[in-house]
């Protein structure tokens, strides 16, 4: 009888890795729960040794099976700290008092779209807004509907964003649990630690965001993919992986951007087994059900509000927010004074994106094992170019890596035009890779090597104490060739704050022109920050887009 076999080293390290990213945000969880809640305080004692206990068990068990178990006990501590963390920050960001709110007024059986409720937005709920280069707030839903049809029944469970946060925490829960399950044996850890792991996801759980449950959606979508449709029939697996793919489009609008790579390279995979019309009839059978099930998700708003639906669920494509984000947009935001080219930030973002699909379709040899993270590249290009936009579908990195590796699309059909056939074709691919990402590029330094259209000089401050500003006075000057309507603001650091009131001039510069015009803070009063920094005037104008900043000495009075 042969020896038990022994877990391999990477499993162990794996395994550990997984162990140690539970240790990263449990204090704050534990600081929070230990003065009034000792149950949660009790299960994060517990799951600290459970986390103690495994580091030392993952490093001398000799038994695969058992560094199995291991693994398992993992995956139930991370679910427990989860779990715990939800029970004291629960109360969600922006994205769960609007699910909230759209799962009372569906309840209600009111319309949840096309409706501003800025009493969310109150500034002593501490709940953020985005602002809009039109000077105002959106103050409304945004998302497609299946979390706010998953909050509703859970109304009862508290007040502000909990019942969304719930909802968002418990997908993420049933995504690491899934993933845990569909990888293989020695991969199962890299799900924990993905998913629950390194303190990333569950603090978006915890803010209702609706693409987490986008997430948990589309991890049995992932996992395996290139073999959707193996030998021209779907299979109930298929079908399922069909209808998720469906629900997830129905729940964020993230998924819209990885739909058409996963459709192109199962295209590929059977067109390199089947006939062209056997792997045309595969992928149709796919976007039938991935449309129906979206369509069901949606009938009713469908129905009831067609209209507000449609542009509701556009709504981050249109919506004109302020440009942010951690991308190529900080060019204009941060290192110099601004743009007056801001729009071509999104058509640089819209090319990338088709131009990258174009690259994968030809290369999906090579890059079919990306798939799942090359459409989220376009964003860096974007006008809101948030961090979240990546790190939210990294454990469909992970997934697609472990179960989509470049072995599944080694027969995967490439089309060939003739240039690319030819007896230079590797410079000629080459340069068709380069040429489909130009026009994205171009768009790119377009929109970042854009000149301001206005200055902004101070000339004026009044104040109720010396480090209270209650008014501001500038002389701006409008250099562009048409009339602008810029709206302002003052920021310290990083994001925007609440727009400034212009209390005196004219709200319309004409064409190089200079007026002279007077802000009043948000609430009245702006507390100067330390001296050393950085204070700037930013001016957004909505039609164009662009944006003016403008650095003032604005010191404490003497």
């Amino acid at each position: 009888m042969s020896a038990p076999e022994p877990p391999a080293q990477w499993h162990r390290i794996l395994t550990l890795l997984a162990d140690i990213s539970l240790f990263i945000g449990v204090r704050s969880v534990w600081t929070q729960a230990a003065s009034h809640r000792l149950v949660v305080a009790a299960v994060v004692c517990l799951c600290y040794a459970s986390i103690l206990v495994c580091g030392v068990l993952t490093l001398v068990v000799r038994q695969a099976r058992s560094l199995a178990r291991i693994d398992l006990v993992v995956l139930v501590t991370a679910v427990l700290l989860a779990l715990s963390a939800w029970s004291v920050f629960h109360t969600g960001g922006d994205e769960a008092v609007l699910t909230t709110q759209a799962a009372k007024e569906l309840v209600a059986g009111h319309p949840i779209y096309g409706q501003p409720w800025p009493w969310l937005f109150h500034p002593s709920h501490g709940v953020a807004l985005t602002p809009t280069v039109t000077g105002g707030y959106d103050y409304t839903y945004g998302y497609p509907p299946l979390e706010t049809l998953l909050t509703a029944p859970l109304l009862w469970i508290g007040h502000d964003g909990a019942p969304a946060t719930a909802v968002a925490t418990g997908a993420l829960i049933a995504a690491a649990v899934l993933m845990w399950r569909l990888l293989p044996t020695q991969w199962r850890s890299a799900a924990t630690m993905a998913c629950l792991g390194l303190g990333l996801l569950p603090t978006y759980g915890r803010q209702g965001y609706p693409a987490v449950l986008a997430l948990a959606l589309l991890v049995p979508v992932v996992i395996r993919w290139p073999r959707i449709g193996g030998g021209g029939r779907l299979g109930r697996a298929g079908l399922a992986q069909a209808a998720c793919l469906g629900a997830a489009c129905a729940a964020q609008q993230l998924p819209w951007f990885l739909t058409p790579f996963l459709l192109a390279g199962i295209y590929a995979v059977r067109r390199g087994e089947l006939s062209a019309r056997q792997a045309a009839l595969v992928l149709l059978r796919i976007v039938a059900v991935t449309l129906t099930v979206w369509l069901l998700i949606n009938t009713y708003f469908i129905v009831h509000e067609p209209g507000t639906w449609l542009r509701g669920i556009a709504l981050p494509l249109t919506q004109g927010a302020v440009v942010h984000g951690q991308g190529l947009v900080d060019i204009s935001l941060y290192f110099t004074n601004g743009s007056d080219r801001l729009d071509w930030y999104s058509h640089a973002s819209m090319l990338l994106a088709a131009g990258l699909l174009a690259v994968f379709v030809l290369f999906v040899r090579r890059l079919g094992p990306a798939a799942t993270v090359l459409p989220w590249c376009a964003f860096y290009l974007a006008t809101r170019s948030q961090d979240g936009y990546y790190l939210l579908m990294t454990p469909l990195w992970l997934a697609s890596a472990v179960t989509a590796p470049i072995v599944e699309f080694r027969t995967a059909w490439q089309p060939r035009p003739r240039l690319l056939s030819g007896p230079h074709r590797r410079q000629a691919r080459v340069a068709a890779a380069v040429l489909l990402v130009t026009p994205a590029l171009a768009s790119a330094a377009v929109a970042a090597t854009g000149a301001p259209p206005m200055a902004m000089r101070l000339t004026g401050v009044r104040r109720a104490l010396p480090t209270m500003v209650t008014r501001l006075t500038l002389k701006v000057t409008n250099s562009s060739g048409g009339a602008l309507t810029p709206h302002y603001t003052l920021t310290t650091g990083q994001g925007m704050s609440r727009y400034w009131s212009q209390v005196s001039g004219q709200a319309t510069l004409p064409a190089h022109s200079t007026e002279t015009i007077e802000l009043r803070p948000p609430n009245g009063t702006f507390t100067l920050p330390h001296k050393n920094i950085r204070i700037r005037v930013r001016a957004f104008t909505a039609t164009p887009q662009t944006l003016s900043s403008s650095d003032i000495a604005l010191r404490p009075a003497d």
